[in-house]
């Protein structure tokens, strides 16, 4: 009896709860409006009144009862409040968004949520058109992909230049293409500062990374075609090239079965692998070629290539200290131990 009891009140609580919500939410969108009048009314025409019956009924019924008309301050104020509503009234039914919303809200009264959010919508969203919207945020995309290619390719040739692998072949291309030699270099220098001869020497093996390293991959130097703008421009030219390259393979090696070539080959070998084109970009020429001596583009000899290669790693891992210590260490102490130890 008193679990019946407590659920009874449990379900008034909620009745009530759901009664008062609504109504507070009718009267906060009549506040959107002309509060508990009806605009039309205010202004004393139809809801048929075009635009200019609108706007002379204003005009009429401000010039009646404008605040500066009395003197009283009781009557004053209560002009002052008249005339705000006439004033809500005319920019509601001159508008023909607003108007369209207070005529929906007037033939469902019902509708709580639907007609707050269409006076929401309308008061708060912004009035900027959203054609410009997307148009400056598809410019700031494009800023920041093309700042963030440059940024990458910056720090490859920031690390083509300080790694001694890389800056001595460079410095030997450099003095083998004369722009290095000692004999110039010292006529040249003369009136120059260490710093100079320092900055200017960067300068030749920087040109020499960026002429003769094959930079591939996020770290590739940027192109116009990594601009946002320029991708949606050409996305319908590449969609019909990939349309185009899709049917051509399907009638040459689904239909006539011919024979792939290496380009095809290395595409399936992509796929097999499970990487980008991309990444498949920057593997080396001996690496590709490697793969097509294996004929991997075949999922058999692709699917036990990366068996036997999975397992030579396991060995290896097996094998390594480091491997052993992190293994001895899981076993110890399990994943998602965790230890507080302040010797």
């Amino acid at each position: 009896t008193s679990r019946r009891k407590l659920m009874m009140w449990r379900l008034l609580l909620i009745f009530s709860l759901c009664i008062v919500f609504q109504s507070s939410h009718a009267d906060y969108v009549e506040s959107y409006y002309c509060g508990e009048d009806n605009c039309y009314d205010l202004l004393g025409i139809t809801r048929d009144a075009t635009k200019a019956e609108v706007k002379r009924a204003f005009r009429s019924t401000a010039a009646k009862t404008h605040p500066d008309k009395f003197r009283d301050l009781d009557e004053k104020e209560k002009a002052e409040l008249r005339f705000q509503l006439l004033s809500t009234a005319y920019d509601i039914l001159r508008d023909d968004e607003a108007r369209a919303d207070y005529d929906y809200m007037l033939d469902n009264p019902e509708q709580f949520y639907q007609n707050y959010y269409r006076a929401w919508r309308r008061r708060n969203a912004p009035s900027v058109d959203i054609r410009i919207v997307i148009a400056v945020t598809i410019s700031l995309i494009s800023l920041v992909q093309y700042y963030n290619g440059w940024t990458k390719y910056e720090e490859a040739i920031k690390h083509f230049t300080t790694t001694p692998k890389y800056r001595l072949q460079a410095i030997d291309i450099a003095k083998k293409d004369g722009l290095l030699d000692d004999e110039k270099n010292k006529k040249k220098q003369r009136g120059m500062t260490k710093e100079e001869i320092r900055q200017k020497e960067e300068a030749i093996i920087r040109e020499v990374i960026e002429s003769k390293m094959d930079i591939r991959g996020v770290y590739a130097k940027p192109t116009y075609t990594d601009i946002l703008w320029v991708q949606l421009a050409f996305l319908p030219y590449w969609i019909a090239l990939y349309i185009q390259w899709y049917l051509r393979w399907v009638w040459k090696f689904w239909i006539k079965k011919e024979e792939y070539e290496d380009e095809e080959k290395l595409h399936l070998i992509r796929k097999n692998l499970g990487i980008s084109q991309g990444q498949m970009d920057a593997l080396e020429d001996e690496t590709k070629e490697e793969y097509l001596e294996l004929e991997l583009w075949i999922k058999d000899n692709f699917t036990e290539w990366k068996t036997e290669r999975d397992e030579e790693m396991r060995k290896k891992m097996a094998q390594s200290g480091r491997y052993k210590s992190y293994r001895r260490y899981m076993k110890q102490n399990g994943p998602g131990r965790m230890y507080f130890d302040d010797s």
